[in-house]
């Protein structure tokens, strides 16, 4: 196999064309079985896979900076700069992530997991090595799978080509993101490629100068010359061209030798770049290809503990609760509508999406745009849900707080994989979410412990006069009876204790609470637990329950610092009563950034199972009573 033969780029340029044939289908059936054994996206790397090649066959990594945007598109990247060995534990806990690492080489130079942020690396990077008079360094910026829709992405189009930096922009163009993009730029680019006119009159000029004799180099410039104008005659407007961006193609993205050929004219040229080329997600995959929705964007394995495929139903998520109770919320509600940022079958919007189509809004990966849209719309009578990742949400906080919450607008956001969600890392657990909502004056925050929890919680939000969050985790949920299932904005409570420890349980921490309830039960210690639903406004009955036992503890999946926990602590602390305030223990996640793994092993090497929690409680219950505080990590 020529793949075991493949250890550095450097491999890669002894190869000819046949061989760079072969290469290709051994990398996509290398990347298929690594993927399906350990989760990943996978319809982005099959059609990234000749792409890669061409890249790492012109340039020179890791003295020519290849930067990757979106970042989980860099599977072959990997594999052609040394880490093949590191597939068995792609995703794992102390394994290959699934993004480029600086970590793990030098040829991975930014963390990309989030889109559209590279085309501003670019132009940080390019702008430092013309301060450092460094010319022969290229700046090579692959940029595809819809990031292309998200506005930063622009805001460094305009910079680069203001500034006039040496950077090669690679488009790589599926029509995709998690799902078709939406994208009026890519839909403008694509008709052109296939417009019947220019491709004839594009091949009638070459054809011309081919049989015209003896005008050489003037033949070829005259040709760009042609090729501009015909452009300027038949695309509606030249996008990039007109923010000062160097633009050439469409070209077939899986023709190694004539990406090669664009890609060393282009970086030969004195400025910005775009060289544009066209791939099919999921190429050379049958099932991706057949997948009309996401092209097997990304590939969850079944866990063992699940059983067979088909063995009794599977168990059901948070995000599934969500999506029924959206359609039935929709046909009650014709002022319901739902947005998203290109996420439409991750968040379970796609069925609201095909019984409403005119009520669903997907903005491509626009966050930003996406909240302050809803509140446009919020402002005009109309009850949108913004459904969001928390790790997402993250990136469209001003927009939430002043857009949003400064207006007091009616926004209801729907944000999954709250906590922390394992495989993806740091830069996806959900661990800010509580601190950054709650941090929004009248921002109502909910937290379902299990999946009944979430339509009863959604109505409730969808009742307010003003802003609301509900935050729930990714996999599968606790499920309850109805007489377990909270109502409107009350905590409920659902054990009572001897007076000696209450723990306040938000979200799906309310089931490590109770674990930990039984441990302590044992040992003849009797907490009382409450379900805290509703963090903010937190239920004053809790509160003042909470205050009567000897030692309280909070525990939560999100950040520890500005998080629930301290938020219930000044609550507890405002009561009017002017009673004495007992030991608080805020239990929660660190400020650090936690690798990846699977989410029960890191909340119990955090100390937030059941286990965990009983041992901190110990300790708290045998601390001097006499402490005001006592906060742990």
């Amino acid at each position: 196999m020529i793949l075991e033969n493949v250890n550095s780029p450097a491999d890669l340029r002894a190869l000819d064309q046949s061989e760079l044939a072969q290469l290709a289908d051994e990398i996509r059936a290398f990347v298929v079985e690594a993927v399906s054994a350990t989760g990943g996206h996978l319809g982005s790397n099959l059609g990234a896979v000749e792409l890669t090649l061409a890249v790492h066959r012109v340039f020179d990594s890791p003295r020519d900076v290849i930067l990757w945007d979106t970042g989980h598109q860099a599977y072959v990247h990997k594999l052609v700069t040394g880490r093949r060995g590191g597939f068995a534990q792609l995703r794992q806990a102390g394994g290959l992530s699934g993004y480029p690492s600086r970590r793990e080489s030098e040829h991975d130079w930014v963390e990309n997991s989030h889109a559209s942020t590279i085309l501003s690396y670019a132009h940080g990077i390019s702008t430092a090595l013309d301060l450092h008079d460094d010319p022969e360094r290229r700046v090579v910026a692959i940029v595809g799978d819809g990031a292309l829709t998200g506005g930063m992405a622009y805001e460094a189009l305009n910079n680069l080509g203001h500034s006039g930096r040496r950077v090669v922009i690679v488009l790589n163009d599926n029509g995709r993101s998690y799902a078709p993009t939406v994208s009026h730029l890519s839909e403008s680019l694509t008709r052109l490629r296939l417009n019947p006119s220019y491709v004839q009159a594009r091949n009638r000029v070459k054809q011309f100068l081919r049989d015209v004799p003896a005008i050489g180099g003037l033949a070829y410039t005259s040709a760009q010359g042609l090729t501009a104008a015909l452009r300027e005659v038949i695309e509606p407007h030249v996008f990039f061209e007109s923010l000062g961006v160097r633009y050439t193609g469409p070209l077939d993205g899986h023709d190694i030798e004539v990406m090669e050929l664009a890609l060393r004219n282009a970086a030969e040229w004195d400025g910005p770049i775009v060289v544009h080329v066209l791939t099919h997600k999921g190429k050379g995959y049958a099932p991706a290809e057949d997948d009309q929705v996401q092209r097997l964007h990304d590939l969850k394995v079944r866990p063992a503990s699940a059983g067979p495929a088909g063995d009794g139903d599977a168990p059901i998520q948070c995000t599934d609760a969500f999506t029924q109770a959206m359609v039935e919320i929709g046909e009650d509600d014709p002022l319901v509508v739902a947005i998203t940022a290109a996420m439409p079958g991750p968040t379970g919007l796609l069925p609201f999406q095909s019984k409403f189509p005119d009520r669903c809004f997907d903005v491509g990966i626009a966050e930003q745009h996406a909240v302050t849209a809803s509140a446009g719309m919020a402002m005009m009578g109309l009850r949108p849900v913004v459904a969001i990742y928390s790790t997402f949400l993250c990136r469209a906080f001003d927009q939430a707080n002043l857009d949003v919450g400064l207006h007091g607008l009616p926004v209801v956001f729907a944000v999954d994989r709250a906590g922390i969600t394992g495989d993806d890392g740091p830069s996806h657990h959900g661990v800010l979410d509580l601190a950054l909502t709650l941090a929004i004056p009248g921002m109502t925050v909910f937290a379902p412990s299990s999946a009944q929890e979430v339509p009863v919680m959604l109505r409730a939000a969808l009742e307010l006069e003003g802003p609301a969050a509900i935050r729930y985790p990714k996999g599968p949920a606790r499920q309850v009876d109805p007489a377990d299932v909270g109502s409107g904005t009350s905590a409920r409570k659902v054990r009572q204790g001897d007076g000696t420890v209450c723990l306040l349980a938000v979200g799906k921490m309310l089931g490590a609470a109770e674990e930990a309830a039984d441990e302590l039960a044992a040992e003849g210690v009797g907490a009382t637990i409450w379900d805290v639903r509703v963090v903010k406004p937190p239920d004053p009955a809790m509160l003042s329950d909470a205050a009567g036992h000897s030692v309280v503890v909070t525990v939560e999946d999100g950040i520890r610092v500005g998080g629930a926990g301290a938020f219930l602590v000044d609550a507890m602390a405002a009561l009017d009563d002017n009673r004495h305030i007992p030991p608080v223990l805020v239990l929660g996640i660190p400020v650090a950034y936690i690798p990846q793994g699977k989410p029960a092993q890191i909340l119990a090497d955090l100390g937030l199972d059941g286990k965990g929690i009983a041992a901190s409680v110990r300790g708290v219950v045998e601390a001097s009573p006499a402490a005001a505080r006592l906060d742990v990590d």
